[in-house]
């Protein structure tokens, strides 16, 4: 561990990351929105009628809505490097190693889970709500709903596929571990379905959609969370038996 910090060392040490992460996410921004037409295209193929919008202010409103998807894809690394820096100062040479790898596990799990939710349950969700209109409504679909749509549905479910690394990490310093992931199991799938009904739209189908990915990533951090769990305890039963 590195030399004591002041408190007053601390609170600018936290302030600089702050505005490094803030000076990333407006740079993305920016860089995003030089190239949102790109964005446009490729965000908007999903859709098989014609986007329209209502007024001039909702071709800016829609950019900056995908410029600012874009900027936090990029500002996630960034975010969490900036956190392991912060309390870099107070970790062990072993836990700084082993919470550096946390990093692009983190952007790994929330790309994936952008990626499963636009290809599969945007799709999905998408499609099945136009049907529900049986040909009994002209649909005209704006951009503007279209894009809000898509980030309610897309971003929620990218940033709970976080949860398996949230685990691991929790799990490895000893804040978690099998048994009390466990014992929450029926609060915590409790919170995971009003999760889904939160970010689908008010059906069935489109809840369960949602809701079976969100149990089964937990259940896989239980899994992770009893492997790591059994490792600490043999690594602390192997110290022990040393000192003995």
């Amino acid at each position: 561990m590195g030399q004591p910090m002041h408190i007053l060392e601390h609170v600018a040490d936290l302030r600089k990351r702050i505005l490094m992460t803030l000076g990333t996410f407006l740079v993305s921004l920016i860089g995003c929105f030089l190239f949102v037409d790109h964005i446009y295209d490729f965000l908007a193929a999903g859709s098989k009628e014609a986007l329209t919008i209502l007024g001039p202010t909702d071709i800016l409103s829609i950019y900056m809505k995908l410029s600012g998807i874009g900027a936090i894809v990029i500002t996630v690394p960034v975010a969490a490097y900036q956190i392991w820096r912060f309390v870099e100062p107070a970790l062990t040479q072993r836990e700084r190693q082993v919470t550096l790898m946390y990093i692009p596990a983190l952007f790994l799990l929330f790309v994936i889970g952008l990626c499963f939710a636009y290809k599969i349950l945007f799709p999905m969700m998408y499609q099945f709500v136009l049907g529900l209109s049986q040909g009994n409504f002209n649909v005209q679909i704006t951009a503007n709903d279209y894009f809000t749509f898509m980030v309610n549905v897309c971003l929620p479910v990218a940033l709970v596929f976080e949860l398996p690394v949230v685990v691991l990490f929790l799990t490895h310093i000893g804040i978690l571990n099998p048994e009390r992931l466990a014992n929450i199991r029926r609060p915590a799938y409790f919170l995971l379905t009003i999760i889904s009904i939160t970010i689908t739209p008010p059906d069935f189908v489109s809840d369960v959609l949602v809701i079976i990915p969100l149990l089964v990533l937990y259940e896989i951090s239980v899994a992770i969370s009893r492997i790591v769990h059994r490792k600490r305890m043999e690594k602390g039963e192997s110290r022990s038996a040393l000192i003995g």
